[in-house]
């Protein structure tokens, strides 16, 4: 099982329509979930107390969704870059030898609280570049598929 803890919901109907197929395209894979928490309201003018603030909130309510033993996943600018076919390897490894419970987390925009990042298991960096939250979601679901087309020798990855 794969779940997806994301702060706020997406809105774009043209996200929603690609998270959706990803979504059908996993199906023969694995079990997938998408679980949105509130995103808390953060104006422009915050003081960086208000920000961690933010973050806090945001963290516990993504925390509240998390499985003891669920292996976390954080996508994260300070993780670590790691390539498709690593990723995949990684997903195969964990649920071979592992816990088949994976959650991978997307933080909110102003970042990821602390108690977060202590309770993730690994931290990847998916790009040096800034996506919109929105979007990082369907990037990520084309990564999953990606990965299991690589572990299922099927000809998308290429």
């Amino acid at each position: 099982m794969i779940r997806i803890i994301a702060v706020g919901k997406c809105k774009e109907k043209a996200m929603l329509a690609l998270i959706n197929e990803y979504q059908k395209r996993l199906k023969p894979f694995v079990k997938t979930e998408l679980i949105e928490v509130a995103d808390e309201h953060a104006p422009q003018s915050l003081s960086l107390a208000q920000m961690e603030q933010v973050k806090q909130k945001e963290g516990e309510r993504i925390l509240s969704k998390l499985k003891d033993s669920d292996y976390v996943i954080l996508l994260d600018l300070a993780g670590k870059m790691i390539d498709s076919v690593a990723l995949s390897e990684q997903i195969a490894s964990l649920q071979t030898y592992g816990n088949s419970d994976i959650a991978f987390v997307i933080g909110g925009s102003l970042g990821i609280a602390p108690a977060l990042i202590q309770r993730s298991d690994f931290r990847w960096k998916l790009s040096d570049l800034t996506f919109p939250h929105q979007l990082v979601r369907v990037l990520l679901y084309e990564q999953l598929y990606r990965s299991f087309t690589i572990l299922h020798h099927q000809p998308y990855h290429k």
